[in-house]
């Protein structure tokens, strides 16, 4: 038996309300914890979940679309705290309970298959990014990938994988730059891309917004931002 193999899986799969939403919408959804009641069990599961997003409004109409689906059941949006969760990606950060149908769950089906999950599954552009152990030997993944797909009626790749004693944390900068808004990465890796963080530079603010077709104090406020979040102690 192989020490266990860490992977990064994308996945889309149908009816479900969150990559609806997130297709829709700008932001995205963090998956924290499901679980079920007496009172619920088995026609339906609850859910603690983060919607995040650039701004309040930008948040405020992911909440809306995730509302109005049809495979969503009530959203009880958590009273708003001061200050934001560490870590959590997004400027705005929105914790709410959802109760749903759990047959739109791909969850079971991972674990079904050996795929453990260790980290809440972050929902963005119409895709889940599940981060997750596999149990069985490594010549196994595949089989077990094609099994989620025939199961769950899912599409299924791999955007990482790796020897679970190299990946049993992610690294510090992996956390960091999991914090950073979709805009905020797209603006900092261009931005490095570019050679603006060499010296000498390689490329102005100016070019870069030019690149990005953002104003100039727009695209600075996104750097400033993604900046921040990634010198910001641990």
């Amino acid at each position: 038996m192989d020490a266990g193999t860490r992977l990064t899986l994308d996945v889309w799969h149908p009816d479900c309300w969150a990559i609806e939403a997130t297709e829709r919408t700008d932001g995205g959804v963090l998956a924290h914890a499901i679980y079920n009641t007496p009172k619920s069990a088995p026609e339906s599961v609850n859910g603690l979940f983060a919607a995040f997003g650039d701004t309040d409004r930008e948040v405020e109409r992911l909440l809306d679309a995730i509302r109005a689906s049809e495979h969503a059941g009530e959203l009880l949006e958590l009273q708003r705290q001061f200050g934001r969760t560490p870590n959590a990606p997004g400027d705005v950060v929105r914790e709410f309970f959802l109760e749903y149908d759990p047959s739109d769950m791909v969850c079971p089906t991972l674990l079904e298959h050996g795929f453990v999950h260790s980290a809440p599954a972050r929902i963005e552009d119409g895709s889940e990014e599940w981060n997750v152990y596999f149990t069985g030997e490594r010549t196994e993944i595949e089989d077990a990938l094609d099994g989620v797909r025939r199961d769950a009626e899912a599409d299924v790749s791999v955007a990482s994988l790796t020897p679970s004693a190299n990946g049993s944390a992610r690294s510090n900068r992996k956390r960091r730059l999991d914090s950073l808004t979709p805009t905020q990465r797209e603006v900092f890796e261009h931005a490095r891309a570019a050679g603006y963080y060499e010296w000498p530079r390689g490329c102005s603010t100016r070019e870069l917004a030019t690149d990005l077709d953002r104003s100039k104090t727009t695209l600075l406020e996104h750097l400033r931002k993604a900046e921040a979040k990634l010198l910001d102690p641990p």
